[in-house]
C-alpha cells in the first residue's frame, strides 16, 4: 500500500509519522484487521456530501493529495470580448486602462477595442468643442444630439466587443486597427 502525505503530495514509507520533504505530522495508519466483526450498519446519507470516501480506497486513514485548484486561465481573469467591451463605459480611461494592463495588452482585440474608445472620446471632445461655437439656440439642440450620439456609439461598441466582433466606427476604427495591429516592442 502507498501512503501520501496530504500537504505536499510525496509518497511516504508506511510506518512514517511525518513526511521527509515537508514534515507535516501524518496520520498514523492502522493495519487492516482480517479478523474484526463486520457491521451492518448504515448511516443516513444525509449528512454525506455526494461520493463521500471516494478516494480512500488506496490507502485507508489518509486523505490523497490534491493539487492546489488553478483557474483555466490565470494570466488574465477576463475573456478577450469582457475585457474588450469593458474599453468603452469610462472611455478614455478604461481604454488607457486596458492598454497598460499586461494580460490584455497583447491581445489585439483587446487593444483595438482600447484604441478605438480613445479615438471615439477624442472625437466627441472635439466635436463638442466646435459646436460650442454655434449660437446659443443651435448649440443646444446639437449638443444634446452629440450625447445622444455618445450614448449609442458607446453602447453599440460595447454589444459588438462583448460579441466578439470587431466593429469599426467610421473614420476612427481603422485608425484603432492600426493602432492594435503596431507590434509592442
Amino acid at each position: 500500500m502507498n501512503k501520501f502525505c496530504t500537504q505536499c503530495g510525496a509518497q511516504v514509507e508506511e510506518t512514517a509519522r511525518f513526511c521527509k520533504k515537508c514534515g507535516t505530522r501524518l496520520a498514523p495508519t492502522q493495519p487492516a484487521e482480517t479478523s474484526a466483526p463486520t457491521l451492518n450498519y448504515q448511516t443516513p446519507n444525509y449528512q454525506q456530501p455526494p461520493n463521500f470516501g471516494s478516494g480512500f480506497e488506496h490507502s485507508p486513514g489518509q486523505v490523497p493529495y490534491q493539487a492546489p485548484y488553478q483557474s483555466p486561465a490565470a494570466g488574465a481573469d477576463l475573456k478577450p470580448n469582457v475585457a474588450g467591451m469593458l474599453c468603452y463605459p469610462l472611455s478614455f480611461i478604461t481604454g488607457i486602462l486596458f492598454l497598460a494592463l499586461t494580460p490584455y495588452n497583447k491581445d489585439r482585440f483587446v487593444r483595438f477595442h482600447a484604441w478605438q474608445s480613445i479615438f471615439f472620446f477624442l472625437a466627441l471632445l472635439v466635436f463638442s468643442i466646435v459646436l460650442r461655437i454655434l449660437p446659443v439656440p443651435l448649440e443646444g439642440l446639437f449638443l444634446g444630439a452629440l450625447r445622444t450620439l455618445a450614448w449609442a456609439g458607446t453602447g453599440w461598441s460595447m454589444y459588438k466587443a462583448y460579441r466578439g466582433e470587431q466593429f469599426k466606427l467610421p473614420l476612427i476604427g481603422e485608425l484603432a486597427e492600426k493602432q492594435a495591429s503596431k507590434n509592442l516592442m
